[in-house]
């Protein structure tokens, strides 16, 4: 077999120049057997002869060898050493100019050829995008939809280039969405479904090109198929109902789209989702709640689904996760109840509605997301009800578990999400026994390291809450501010150049409410905070240089 390579190869760069059609396509026919019996050995030969530099030159459209030219650079690609050979020898440009043949074989050869050279190396991706293969690649599909095999292979290339970022803008602006929708509705087979579904999930990142899929018709049949496959156990059943009810909730990231889909709160396609959140199956009810927290992202919406009894449906859902519950279905839930808290209108009604006490419910939970779900949420309601954050900042076992969370330092989202509800519990109900409660459960070295924190936001909160606990109950939290080193981090926080003007303000406020404690106002005068304070006088901002002469003031009438 070795000789008759060795010939064949011979004898094709002799045919080759001379460009005998007969004798060339003879040779091919002998490459492509040799390929067929021993691919990577062959190969081997073909880049040792030097013939792969011919093959560019043969690569014409009016040559009746170029489909099985084309078909050669495929399989001898599909060996990783062949590849940057290939596009040494100048393969891609003539590749790239045949996919606008009209002859079908040769398009299905060279888009493997295209595909195999171009496997796995986003360099060389982005290098087709560049030649704007993914304009006249959508063509194709259009055109030769009823070819199976063509069809195939532009859904092959399409997922490999829809990974690339740069490749996004090029798809938004082709008919790729209308064609992809046409191609599925006709699709009856799992396989071929689930490779457009691979294409149209990294497409659907892109928000215009969401908007387009939803106008081609995509939802209505991704419903379809939930419809279909909700009863189903079979294993390709269950792997499509997960991935068109993802797909569905994926479309809902765009705000157009999602907005064009809620119809306010009439569409059809909202009314069907709501349908999934009571179903019996942890899928739907999972891509249900998902939506409705997608749904949830403008305040009209939210007045709107809060006002037609959608959080009754949330907490029902929930009630049936409660015990060993599925945390996925019940970290969505949660995170829709908390989009739903976002309008001041709606806090009031959830309250009233029993949204606390369902979430409370989780406060067993193990499960990070879940954690920090539950205390966004509780911290959204409070915002700004007073008698909320009084009833929820005296439950002693909800700011027991606070106070556990602030130290979870393997999870900062929890730990951030404990600290700012510890601190929303005080600075909403200004109460003294929540205070009280928080002192009593270990809080206030939390609040006080929560004013060091390197999010502005998060050390005015805690500044805040530290400023009422020290004008309400300044006696009873004196020991564990002085053990938290809090008269310390307020000098810090004040001769620190990079403060925002708020936290130096917050400060200074802080700084005199100390001044009723004996053991705090002699550390505030061993920190010698009056040359501090002074040159704060001078501050460009406003509020923080009228803060300092009254702080200067107080200080040195105490000192």
């Amino acid at each position: 077999m070795a000789d008759n390579l060795s010939d064949t190869l011979k004898k094709l760069k002799i045919t080759a120049a001379d460009r005998t059609e007969d004798s060339l396509e003879g040779c091919l026919d002998c490459l492509l057997q040799a390929l067929a019996q021993n691919n990577t050995e062959t190969s081997e030969k073909i880049q040792g002869s030097g013939i792969l530099q011919l093959f560019a030159s043969l690569l014409t459209p009016q040559s009746s060898c170029t489909a099985k030219v084309a078909n050669i650079i495929a399989e001898v690609a599909k060996n990783e050493f062949m590849r940057i050979p290939c596009v040494d020898a100048g393969l891609i440009s003539p590749l790239v100019q045949l996919l606008n043949s009209k002859d079908q074989e040769v398009l299905l050869q060279t888009g493997r050829a295209l595909g195999n050279i171009c496997y796995d190396s986003h360099s060389l991706q982005a290098q087709l995008i560049n030649m704007g293969v993914i304009p006249t690649l959508v063509k194709l599909l259009g055109i030769h939809c009823q070819n199976g095999a063509l069809t195939e292979m532009c859904l092959v290339a399409f997922g490999n280039l829809a990974e690339l970022e740069s490749s996004k803008e090029q798809f938004a602006s082709t008919s790729i969405a209308e064609e992809l929708v046409k191609l599925f509705k006709k699709q009856i087979e799992h396989d071929k479904r689930e490779m457009i579904f691979e294409v149209l999930a990294p497409l659907a990142e892109n928000d215009a090109i969401k908007l387009q899929l939803v106008e081609a018709g995509l939802v209505e049949c991704l419903l379809e198929i939930v419809q279909q496959k909700v009863d189903s156990d079979k294993e390709d059943d269950v792997a499509e109902l997960k991935t068109g009810s993802d797909l569905m909730v994926l479309l809902l990231l765009g705000d157009e789209s999602m907005q064009k889909l809620f119809e306010g709160g009439k569409g059809s396609v909202f009314q069907r989702v709501l349908s999934w959140i009571p179903s019996n199956n942890h899928q739907l009810q999972l891509a249900g709640a998902l939506a409705i927290a997608n749904f949830a992202r403008n305040d009209g919406n939210c007045i709107h689904m809060v006002d037609n009894g959608i959080v009754e449906k949330l907490m029902d859902l929930l009630d049936r996760h409660v015990e060993d519950g599925n945390v996925t279905v019940q970290h969505a839930a949660l995170s829709a109840l908390r989009n739903l808290a976002i309008p001041v209108i709606n806090k009031a009604k959830m309250l009233t509605a029993g949204v606390t006490e369902a979430v409370l419910k989780f406060l067993k939970s193990e499960m990070p997301p879940v954690q920090f779900k539950l205390l966004g949420t509780l911290r959204m309601l409070i915002d700004a009800q007073a008698e909320a954050a009084e009833q929820l900042g005296k439950n002693v076992k909800l700011v027991k578990r606070l106070v556990e969370w602030c130290e979870a330092k393997d999870h900062a989202g929890v730990m951030g999400e404990s600290n700012r509800l510890l601190s929303a519990l005080i600075r909403h109900s200004k109460s003294k026994d929540v205070i009280k409660t928080i002192i009593q459960s270990g809080g206030i070295k939390h609040l006080v390291t929560m004013a060091t924190s390197e999010h502005v936001i998060m050390q005015n909160e805690a500044l805040v809450a530290l400023a009422l606990i020290a004008a309400l109950e300044l006696g009873t939290a004196e020991k564990d501010l002085e053990s938290a080193k809090l008269v310390q981090i307020l000098h810090r926080l004040l001769a620190d150049e990079r403060s925002a003007p708020e936290i130096k303000y917050n400060s200074m406020v802080l700084i005199c409410a100390l001044m009723g404690s004996e053991s705090l106002h002699k550390e505030v005068q061993d920190l010698a905070f009056l040359d501090v304070v002074s040159k704060l006088r001078s501050h460009e901002n406003k509020s923080v240089s009228q803060q300092a002469s009254l702080t200067e003031q107080r200080l040195t009438v105490e000192s």
